[in-house]
């Protein structure tokens, strides 16, 4: 039943490309790349700009490694995110969609910010997943590579629903073995929203404040971006509307209850 449910980050291209196009941001990467539908919208833009997009994704979709042969203006890393990240120079947007959990996430935005700061470039970066069910619960799709200290007790067989804290067995999202869901929602280091949020506090302990837009609607969408950057303003206008907006939230939470329903109708006809 996925193909009823809109999840990718290309649901927010159009934000996505405006915001690219205010920052006259050439060369961008994307990390998690998927089936590789967001990673097109910005080969497309990139290549208008005179820039490059690189993919970072170890394992890509079929989908994606196909449309890769035909293109000249994508460069892929076979790599975990943050083996690759270090080898990175001379971004401008770093569009960010991989492992959601939160030593990946909060580890992706320090090494992010570590190359703008030596190559010079305003921070800018795109980040998904920042809404439910991710934002304050890890996901794990290969949990043997986060370090014991930051890995919470999770399991591939339990699912999610909003308001529930803990798993519940037999209903709900859940990965079907694909991923596993830490056990328990909210807590310290836990999720991305949660990720996000340290590694801003971070900054702001240094001296330094960024800005950070949530939109509701697909599973949530975060923009990190520089207040000293010179299109900041721009940027702040162009997402003001869209930040924590009421009536997308409450499209969201509708969204997510009606197919929260469509797998209840699902597992009891397989049952």
């Amino acid at each position: 039943m996925t193909e009823l449910l809109i999840h990718s980050m290309s649901a927010f291209s159009e934000i996505i490309v405006d915001a690219l196009d205010i920052a006259d941001a050439r060369d961008v990467v994307e990390i998690g790349s998927e089936t590789g539908g967001m990673s097109q919208i910005l080969a497309d833009y990139t290549a208008a700009k005179g820039g490059r997009v690189t993919c970072v994704d170890p394992e890509p979709r079929e989908s994606f490694t196909q449309w890769l042969t035909g293109t000249r203006s994508v460069d892929h890393i076979p790599l975990k995110s943050l083996d690759a990240l270090e080898t990175l120079h001379n971004v401008d947007a770093w569009v960010v969609d991989g492992d959601h959990n939160w030593y990946t996430v909060y580890h992706e935005l320090l090494a992010i910010d570590t190359a703008s700061q030596r190559d010079g470039r305003p921070l800018l970066v795109f980040m998904h997943d920042v809404g439910w069910p991710w934002a304050r619960r890890d996901l794990y799709y290969a949990p043997k590579q986060i370090p014991e200290p930051y890995l919470h007790a999770h399991d591939y067989d339990g699912g999610v629903v909003p308001g529930h804290p803990a798993l519940i067995r037999g209903g709900g999202f859940r990965g079907a073995g694909s991923f596993a869901p830490a056990v328990h929602e909210g807590g310290p280091r836990n999720g991305v929203l949660t990720a996000i949020e340290d590694f801003l506090d971070h900054k702001l302990a240094g001296g330094t404040e960024l800005a950070f837009a949530e939109i509701p609607g697909v599973f949530g969408l975060g923009v990190l971006f520089d207040l000293d950057a010179p299109w900041s303003e721009a940027m702040a206008n162009l997402l003001a509307p869209f930040h924590c907006n009421p009536l997308l939230a409450k499209l969201e939470t509708n969204r997510l209850a009606n197919y929260l329903r469509v797998i209840e109708f699902q597992d009891a006809t397989t049952h």
